[in-house]
């Protein structure tokens, strides 16, 4: 941040790269909103393709024959290609045209979510989920580009609401959609169910963008060795944060090859931004004061919004033995809610202090999680009921004003790059975060499974005790070999040490993501109030 702040002092304003990709003035009220919910509904198709595969990838393994170890890639290389294409989204929609880069995109991503679903392999589905993942990963920074830039001042916190629902309503209702189409129908069906919004989002982009001319030229003058550094580095980090608990992290030659790989290319990255006159981000807008403490929220937002939902359907299977249909009913009230809640989120932005709405949806999403750190044997669906609806909530709250304050006075030319920025934080965060649970939850399970085992002693008579009823409990029920029953006796007490280590480990991991969040109010306690919630006008 001082490296910025020095570079910002030097420059006091970023030469703009190019004109805005969108004219506000250029279409009418219903092509305006026609572009605008198109988009965003290319945005929530494009989320919710992250949750629905993960909540069926046991079924997709199985059917193509992929390894519980390899079958990650599936979801890995969806979330590469989306998180490297999202910075060049604005400059590429420059060279091909907002239009043309849109529509190709989106058309692209419905062609091969069919693909996947006559995938025969694991490399078939790695590659076409890779394509789907690039194309995918257009279509969220340009529906949040086309609000801030096409949308007058007064209405875009009702674009960034609807936003807010791919961005937290989608992950939230992917585990539901993907359990029961995977239960009812078969896992293909999570790729077709793309197909009706997906004609319904090029029909709408269709009518209403206007056409205009592409701009081959600036491919020659493209800031090239930002994009290479960039696209190296990102690649390189989202693979170490994917694979790297099951690598054993830095106990594998691999993991650290990629890491010192992802180190140099994003520290070249940040270097040639700050010094070219052309960048393909303009890293200064970090500097300014909501942008900079939004990205911090948002990139914490990330890490709980993601790190929950990858958390909460594995405590349900493990523990629980829930399928995925049963996941997805439990997950559906940190959805649900939202449909309902965000909508009215713009009017409550009329009436109060957008920062108070912030404040109280991280402590919401923050008390959510605080509520699971007591659970025991017992905790399932009834009892995740009110943390869930505390959870969607507080998203609800937090989004949509956390959008409208961070991009506050960022001007039309720098729309692309605070797009970028803004979408590619969350995602990464989401990234930091699920690597970080898999790995804190591992450790913490080992953390208490030793004490626990320890107090656990033969010499103790409790134990004896313990051990003796199992004892006959087996011998009653068709063991005849007592040495066999008192074997099974053990392994019995054994498992359910291992289960409730495996508890208290779940109830740190939610009261890390309560931390989390919590850090994340204290960033948002640092914003102002910008005289006009959001738009273009100079900062």
């Amino acid at each position: 941040m001082a490296t910025l702040q020095i570079a910002a002092n030097s420059n006091a304003l970023a030469r703009p790269a190019a004109p805005a990709p969108v004219a506000p003035a250029a279409l009418s009220p219903l092509r305006m909103w026609a572009a605008v919910v198109g988009s965003t509904l290319g945005a929530f198709m494009a989320v919710l393709n992250i949750q629905i595969v993960n909540a069926s990838l046991a079924d997709i393994q199985g059917a193509i024959g992929a390894g519980t170890d390899d079958g990650g890639w599936i979801s890995t290389s969806y979330l590469i290609a989306e998180i490297v294409v999202i910075p060049l989204t604005g400059w590429l929609a420059r060279v091909f045209s907002v239009r043309t880069y849109l529509l190709a995109n989106a058309i692209l991503f419905l062609v091969f979510s069919v693909a996947c679903a006559f995938a025969a392999n694991l490399q078939q589905m790695i590659i076409l989920r890779a394509i789907q993942g690039f194309s995918g990963g257009v279509l969220i920074p340009m529906a949040f580009t086309i609000i801030i830039t096409l949308l007058p001042k007064a209405k875009q916190p009702i674009g960034l609401a609807l936003f807010a629902l791919s961005a937290t309503f989608a992950p939230a209702i992917g585990p539901t959609i993907g359990g029961y189409l995977t239960e009812n129908w078969g896992w293909e069906y999570i790729f077709y169910v793309n197909l009706v919004p997906g004609a319904l989002m090029v029909g709408m982009l269709w009518a209403s963008l206007d056409r205009g001319p592409m701009n081959l030229k600036l491919l020659a003058k493209g800031d090239w060795p930002g994009i290479v550094t960039m696209a190296i580095g990102l690649a390189a980090l989202q693979t170490v944060l994917e694979e790297g608990n099951k690598e054993d992290w830095f106990g594998s030659d691999f993991i650290v090859r990629l890491s010192v790989i992802a180190a140099i290319s994003l520290t070249l990255f940040l270097i040639i931004e700050l010094k070219t006159a052309h960048p393909l981000l303009n890293l200064r807008l970090l500097v300014r004061r909501n942008f900079g403490f939004g990205i911090v929220a948002n990139f914490l937002l990330g890490i709980a919004l993601y790190g929950s939902v990858f958390v909460l359907p594995i405590y349900l299977t493990r523990i629980q033995g829930y399928n995925s249909e049963q996941i997805g009913m439990v997950l559906a009230w940190t959805g649900i809610p939202q449909l309902l809640l965000i909508p009215l989120v713009p009017r409550l932005m009329k009436r109060f202090d957008v920062r108070l709405l912030i404040i109280i949806g991280f402590a919401l999403f923050a008390a959510s999680n605080f509520m699971n750190v007591h659970m025991t044997g017992d905790y399932a669906s009834d009892q995740l009921f009110w943390p869930n609806i505390v959870r969607a909530i507080g998203q609800a709250l937090v989004f949509t004003p956390l959008s409208a304050i961070a991009t506050a006075g960022i001007e039309q030319e720098n729309a692309g790059s605070a797009s970028a920025l803004f979408n590619m934080m969350r995602n990464l965060g989401g990234a930091v975060g699920i690597a970080s649970l898999q790995t804190f939850l591992s450790k913490r399970e080992q953390f208490h499974s030793n004490i626990l085992t320890n107090s656990v002693s033969v010499f103790e008579e409790a134990t004896r005790d313990r051990i003796a009823r199992l004892t006959g409990y087996f011998m009653s029920h068709g063991v005849s070999d007592q040495a066999l029953a008192s074997h099974k006796a053990v392994v019995a007490i054994a498992l359910k040490i291992r289960k409730q280590a495996n508890i208290m480990a779940f109830s740190d991991t939610f009261f890390l993501l309560g931390v989390a969040l919590v850090v994340a109010l204290l960033a948002s306690l640092l914003l102002r109030k910008p005289g006009q919630l959001s738009g273009g006008g100079a900062h």
